[in-house]
């Protein structure tokens, strides 16, 4: 499908990541007022909740857009997706009849603050990349023990914190908590001194579930998709993940970006999961391209100075899909619930510069990076910004998701506040 052409002539640049052919949702405010439900285009967005009330999206006898979030459209079921979505279309395309109508509607994105795009129900990550599990088993078991024995069977997740699901643009807290390391005999309670991102995509449940359903069946329930960091504490996750896995390490936040690509906005970017050593079984099989060609990437400034490339990836890279993770999570008759955000745990390629958590990019802190501006890190340091942004490039058109991007603070002096 080439560009979709928008009488939004910013929509209309190549490189511009919301074109109308991609039509993300998010939830803005403007000088004071209160948040609403509103789609990019271009450099601009559409008022959906204004439209809504002005009639010229009816989707539902009762308004969908009255509140600051997406999950009562997500409620309504693929078939209404699909008419805001094509509703969408016709109010904006070029030559439109109703664009005296639309055009009032439209607010710089430049004015605009983003919120939380949805509110999200539960949140489960999962630790699905395959090169980021290698390398990560390698640091610690070596090569030949690097992947569990049902790393390759299953997709392996944990169950996360809904309530430190944060939109980019949050500053984040440097986080307190119990270590043990080399130079202590015994845990101490302090900051955490590695502290981490992680390169991942968000995938947004929007059809309920209660009971097993199968991965076609749970592809065509996920709605959309965000970019997703998920800040990791490394030295207290090392001391607190024996036997049950991440805990406090993972609870401080995770970003998500503004914008929900829709699953319909990527359709045209659809490519195959990774070879597989061993034959799912036939619950987790693939049905299709489950997988989406998104090049992603991730950059650190340290201090407000200028920001330097550390990693650059694919979405494609990831062993289980989204809607195989979705499909395996209700194996157990797990209801999952509209708004459900899953993490596909960290994505990273097959060499250095494509690995997607600073624990890779310095081994483990044994091969400091050098950033532009002559400084080096292992870890995050206090004041350093890390932003994630992600692209599919169509036939003359980009789609983007807006930037995933968050600063770290310093540690509270006293975390009692005593």
């Amino acid at each position: 499908m080439p560009l979709m052409k928008s009488w939004v002539a910013s929509a209309n640049d190549e490189n511009h990541p919301f074109p109308l052919n991609n039509l993300p949702y998010g939830v803005f405010s403007t000088d004071g007022t209160e948040p609403r439900c509103g789609v990019a285009i271009g450099d601009m967005i559409l008022d959906v909740t204004a439209a809504e009330a002005e009639g010229l999206v009816t989707l539902a006898d009762d308004p969908l857009f009255d509140l600051p979030f997406w999950n009562p459209l997500m409620e309504e079921g693929p078939a209404v997706w699909a008419a805001l979505r094509e509703r969408l279309t016709t109010l904006l395309t070029e030559g439109s009849e109703e664009q005296d109508k639309v055009a009032p509607l439209l607010v710089l994105q430049a004015d605009a603050e983003m919120h939380l795009p949805f509110a999200v129900s539960e949140y489960t990550d999962f630790y699905a990349g395959r090169n980021h599990a290698f390398n990560v088993g390698t640091m610690f078991r070596g090569p030949e023990n690097a992947l569990p024995p049902n790393w390759l069977h299953i997709p392996i997740g944990y169950n996360g914190r809904a309530s430190s699901v944060v939109v980019s643009g949050t500053d984040i807290r440097r986080p307190w908590g119990q270590l043990k390391s080399p130079d202590h005999d015994k845990p101490a309670f302090l900051p955490c001194r590695r502290f981490d991102i992680e390169l991942e995509m968000g995938a947004i449940v929007g059809t309920p579930s209660d009971g097993p359903i199968t991965v076609q069946e749970a592809d065509d329930h996920i709605f959309g998709y965000v970019l997703l960091n998920d800040w990791s504490a490394r030295d207290i996750q090392a001391w607190e993940y024996q036997p049950l896995g991440p805990f406090q390490a993972k609870a401080t936040a995770t970003s998500i970006s503004p914008w929900i690509v829709t699953k319909a906005a990527l359709e045209p970017f659809r490519c195959d999961t990774p070879a597989r050593e061993f034959e799912l079984l036939d619950h987790l099989k693939d049905c299709g391209p489950m997988l989406y060609d998104i090049d992603l990437k991730v950059t650190m400034a340290p201090g407000g100075k200028s920001a330097t490339t550390i990693a650059q990836t694919n979405y494609r890279e990831m062993y289980y899909s989204a809607a195989q993770q979705l499909a395996h999570h209700t194996t157990s008759g797990c209801p999952m619930n509209v708004g459900d955000l899953l993490g596909s745990g960290t994505i990273s390629g097959p060499t250095k510069p494509e690995r997607g958590s600073l624990l890779e990019l310095s081994w483990g802190g044994k091969e400091p990076l050098t950033l532009d501006t002559g400084e080096t890190r292992s870890f995050i340091e206090d004041g350093d910004t890390l932003t994630l942004s992600g692209a599919a490039h169509g036939d003359g058109y980009t789609i983007g998701f807006g930037d995933c991007t968050g600063t770290v603070l310093p540690a509270l002096d006293d975390p009692f506040g005593r």
